[in-house]
């Protein structure tokens, strides 16, 4: 088997690399480094079975590249794209280039070259503020910010493809994945980063509004393991939530990492509770998520050194980086 994976030297992608080669896979990581970081491939830097390529797959529209690394490629994994919500809000036309464009190359590549599969990596954050938890599939579509927008259009696209050129595909909806490796960019984003920053610096961790808003923390080992069993699959045409099946507090996860909390405001555009309805995931892909969330916190907590050197964010920082949240997400 030859696979793609776009994205491959960040958080999520890394760990489906792992996964893949321990399957036996040739494995080609498309990467541009902008999120993602090589050190999370080191392992693999003298396996043959592993190639990495510098490439932004937003920049090739007119350019053959692409569709040449495809060729007589098996599965493609597409997760290649910018995320957290206030740099898409501040340049929402670099968010387009990579998630939406970026997109449209990746199935223009695959397209030509008539892969078997194609996965691609969608957002929960396409539900906004949900109506209903857990959320199901067919809950109504409400983007906030223009990263949940793009991952969405980035969704429309693949489907179409899927639709009008018959690619073979899945779109999967992800759910506040966790577990090493996860970012620690100079962007204010991911609670974990945060959190575990905060904690080697002995700094307070700083919670938004009274802790009590839960999220469907997942473990990265368990999206792997659904984007595998989705690409086995013989399921087609389908949009498909990868959640753990619960949702836990901030409150619980700073009780869990164990420290000093402080308090900063509660945030416009932002849901009280991330749960995933993993019904769907359950009946077509045989999903079960595996690692409990006291597992995977022990886990983060055994590999914080990783978070050595990213930011360490405090409550007037993190008002100085989310102005522009709070200016165009408030509602009147």
């Amino acid at each position: 088997m030859k696979s793609i994976v776009t994205g491959g030297a960040g958080f999520i992608g890394s760990h489906l690399v792992d996964f893949l080669l321990t399957k036996g896979h040739d494995v080609i990581v498309i990467d541009n480094l902008s999120n993602g970081n090589i050190e999370n491939l080191k392992q693999h830097h003298d396996n043959p079975k592993m190639k990495f390529h510098k490439l932004d797959i937003s920049n090739y529209e007119n350019d053959d590249k692409l569709e040449k690394i495809f060729q007589k490629t098996d599965w493609i994994f597409h997760l290649a794209a910018l995320a957290d919500i206030v740099p898409s809000i501040n340049n929402p036309v670099k968010y387009h280039k990579s998630n939406v464009d970026g997109t449209f190359n990746v199935l223009e590549a695959s397209r030509k070259n008539m892969v078997k599969r194609f996965i691609y990596t969608a957002s929960s954050s396409c539900y906004g503020i949900p109506d209903k938890y857990p959320t199901p599939e067919s809950a109504p579509i409400k983007t906030e910010y223009p990263y949940a927008l793009t991952k969405f259009l980035g969704e429309r696209f693949a489907l179409h493809w899927n639709q009008l050129y018959n690619l073979p595909l899945l779109s999967l909806r992800l759910f506040n994945v966790y577990g090493p490796r996860a970012r620690t960019s100079g962007t204010y984003g991911a609670v974990f980063g945060v959190f575990l920053a905060q904690k080697i610096h002995n700094e307070p961790f700083t919670v938004v509004g009274d802790g009590a808003q839960t999220r469907d923390f997942t473990f990265v080992s368990d999206i792997v393991e659904g984007f595998y069993k989705a690409a086995k699959s013989d399921i087609n045409g389908e949009i498909i939530n990868l959640g753990s099946g619960n949702t836990y507090s901030v409150n619980k996860l700073t009780e869990l990492l164990g420290g000093k909390v402080v308090h900063i405001p509660k945030r416009p555009g932002e849901p009280d509770c991330t749960f995933a309805d993993i019904t769907k995931a359950r009946e077509l892909l045989n999903y079960e998520p595996k690692v409990s969330f006291e597992q995977g916190v022990n886990i983060m907590l055994d590999n914080i050194d990783y978070w050595n050197n990213a930011p360490v964010w405090n409550p007037e920082s993190i008002n100085n980086a989310t102005k522009d949240w709070f200016k165009y997400l408030k509602k009147e």
